[in-house]
């Protein structure tokens, strides 16, 4: 993997660059669409191609579980089972193992968990996590981590930080043993809200070697204000010379301000799952279509957006369609968000690259707390 510093900005730490992997390259910042389980909900590769998706995020847990290494391996790998030609990522799991409830029991050595298919014992290892990533076939693969919960006490988020370094060692061991496909690998920083474990794990993990630093286990409850804080304290000490990857972040405001403290990368199932439920990002703010004002509305989505969907439908149509769960209205408010929010990072690249990132910013900022 190359990384290439292309413009940073002069009164913030904003930055515009690009990577290059196996399948291509992309500009930073990104926004990488959630293709869970090797799908964008509702979307095919081509919405994708035209909504610009240039790298996407698929998940270790899910595919391990359906539909199997075998299937994907003997596919090709990721990209030819989804027949997309442009990079992908792969979350290890991590974060599902410890999220969703199907969590048994954790080692130093492993995590246990029930299938939640048909609830068979499984067994992961840093190495296994690490393998399975490599089986899948993806650009970027992440180590394996332990993420926490919010709240969570002082000294067990230290418990995760010690044995997330532990693992992320034994995923580095393994991954320079066996990186056949020359995959690059990112380590996570946890620490829950802990600036003295932040501080800590920043340490521990930049100093292994990793291709690219993920922030992980923010944005999972805590409030934005000290999600800020808490990024804010390490932003500046996160390696310059790799990417720099926040771990589910979606939101236009959420990102801005990321990029503002210099972060590279963002993944976020919200943008979609709150766009099949009828909630829409617009140049005017938040638009909720499920609101009954918009049902006599005839003028598009986003009279400023571009995409093919403002350009073809009326906020009428969309509100009918979300009301009666049409599969249609969640395709078509999915392609739409994801438009606005790759159209709206490809917007703070050029802010970035014309030295007026600052005055965007604060531009934008204004708009995200209204809902119509």
């Amino acid at each position: 993997m190359k990384f290439k510093i292309l413009k940073t900005c002069r009164k913030s730490a904003a930055r515009t660059g690009r990577v290059t992997v196996s399948h291509g390259s992309f500009d930073t910042p990104v926004f990488m669409p959630v293709g869970t389980k090797a799908t964008v909900k509702t979307m095919d590769v081509e919405d994708l191609h035209e909504v610009g998706a240039e790298i996407i995020l698929a998940n270790t847990y899910h595919l391990f579980i359906q539909p199997g290494l075998e299937v994907i391996e003997k596919a090709g790998g990721i990209h030819k089972f989804m027949a997309w030609d442009r990079p992908v990522l792969t979350d290890s799991g991590g974060f599902q193992i410890f999220s969703l409830g199907h969590l048994t029991k954790v080692t130093d050595d492993s995590a246990i968990f029930k299938s939640y298919l048909d609830g068979r014992r499984i067994t992961f290892t840093p190495e296994d996590a690490v393998r399975a990533q490599q089986t899948i076939g993806a650009d970027i693969i992440m180590a394996f981590d332990e993420c926490t919960s919010w709240p969570i006490e002082h000294k067990r988020a230290m418990e995760s930080v010690i044995r997330t370094t532990k693992w992320a060692k034994r995923c580095v061991d393994y991954f320079y043993a066996n990186n056949i496909k020359k995959q690059a690998m990112f380590g996570i920083v946890q620490g829950s809200v802990f600036p003295d474990l932040r501080k800590k794990s920043l340490k521990e993990i930049t100093g292994l070697g990793f291709d690219g630093i993920a922030v992980g286990g923010l944005s999972v409850g805590e409030p934005l204000d000290v999600m800020a804080k808490t990024l804010s304290d390490i932003a500046a000490s996160l390696p310059a010379e790799k990417p720099r990857y926040f771990m589910g972040l979606g939101t236009p405001q959420e990102i801005l301000f990321a990029i503002d403290q210099g972060i590279d990368m963002f993944d976020c199932v919200m943008p979609t799952r709150v766009a099949r439920n009828g909630l829409l990002f617009t140049s005017e703010g938040r638009v909720q279509l499920r609101n009954s004002r918009h049902r006599l509305d005839f003028g598009p989505p986003d009279p400023a957006c571009g995409c093919r969907v403002c350009r073809t439908h009326s906020r009428a149509y969309l509100k009918h369609l979300i009301k009666c769960n049409e599969i249609l209205g969640m395709r078509l408010a999915t392609y739409h968000n994801l438009y606005y929010l790759i159209n709206f990072i490809r917007e703070i690249r050029k802010a970035i690259k014309a030295g007026h990132f600052e005055e965007f910013r604060d531009r934008e900022m204004k708009k995200f707390n209204t809902e119509s």
